[in-house]
């Protein structure tokens, strides 16, 4: 399938509740209003179906986990992309046999699930607690054909790895999408509470891969067991040279829309010529965890 020359791109930031209903109902608005300013692909932000629950260990949240298979709103979703003709790539929080993941659907503009991706990278640290819910993803990065390009989508923490963004662009990815949960850190945590790290991360791999990259993020103060974090919001849109050229505030509800001009990205990267310079046989280390080659 040929991409087209230029792909309308919304992603939206919003605050969640701990309401299945009241946190649906309001993503589909923000998709209806996306959609009717033109938007061809909608990107929500990460597990938006509940407060985020990985900031404690509780045995009560795995219930929050339901199977792809008559799963209780990702239907809905498709019939809302049938009816406006959107792509929906679409965080939910996955149940398959006694096994639980971080997952996201691809969902075409015909209402079609396109696959499953599983997060690949799992955090585990104060507030992000996510190893203690999520096995780890083994779908491999995904790349999906829709009708408005070759869409590459990783979620939250895979945005802080160079790897999984080149390996969707080596995949034929059009543009990449990132889904996130993220904001500030308990007091006892000595890393910075910086949006602008964050958004520095993936405006490297726009850089690097010559690409359009975009983060959707929740916003507001949730309250989960004895820990309460901030969403510092943020969702931007970045463009093939690494500028920002749209971008939410920290308290901002709704849908960030930019048109990502696919052609002309597609010609700067043959001229960057980062792909055509790669010297894969030389990455051995990478495929190791403490960066030595073991042959045979």
């Amino acid at each position: 399938m040929r991409a087209p020359d230029t792909v309308k791109l919304a992603v939206v930031q919003m605050h969640v509740t701990d309401q299945l209903e009241d946190n649906v109902s309001r993503a589909v608005q923000h998709v209806r209003d996306a959609a009717a300013q033109g938007a061809q692909v909608i990107l929500l932000p990460e597990l938006f179906e509940n407060l985020y629950f990985c900031q404690v260990e509780r045995e009560e949240y795995f219930a929050l986990a339901h199977p792809l298979e008559g799963h209780p709103f990702i239907g809905r979703f498709q019939e809302l992309a049938r009816e406006l003709g959107v792509v929906l790539p679409l965080s939910y929080f996955e149940k398959a046999g006694q096994a639980h993941y971080n997952s996201l659907v691809c969902i075409d503009a015909d209402g079609t699930i396109l696959g499953n991706y599983r997060k690949t990278h799992i955090p585990d640290g104060p507030g992000y607690e996510e190893k203690y819910y999520f096995n780890p993803g083994d779908t491999g990065f995904k790349v999906w054909d829709t009708r408005y390009g070759r869409v590459g989508v990783g979620i939250c923490w895979d945005q802080w790895y160079p790897e999984t963004a080149r390996v969707m662009m080596l995949q034929g990815a059009d543009f990449l999408l990132y889904p996130t949960a993220i904001g500030s850190e308990p007091a006892e945590v000595e890393t910075p509470n910086s949006h602008h790290m964050w958004q520095r991360a993936m405006i490297g791999h726009a850089v690097s891969n010559s690409t359009y990259v975009a983060a959707a993020n929740r916003i507001g103060t949730e309250v989960v067991g004895d820990l309460t974090q901030t969403y510092y919001g943020h969702t931007f849109v970045s463009d093939y040279t690494g500028e920002i050229v749209a971008e939410l505030a920290e308290t901002e509800e709704g849908a960030l829309i930019h048109t990502l001009n696919i052609a002309e990205a597609r010609k700067f990267r043959a001229g960057m010529g980062f792909f055509r310079d790669r010297r894969p046989e030389l990455y051995g280390p990478l495929l190791t965890l403490d960066g030595v080659t073991r042959r045979g």
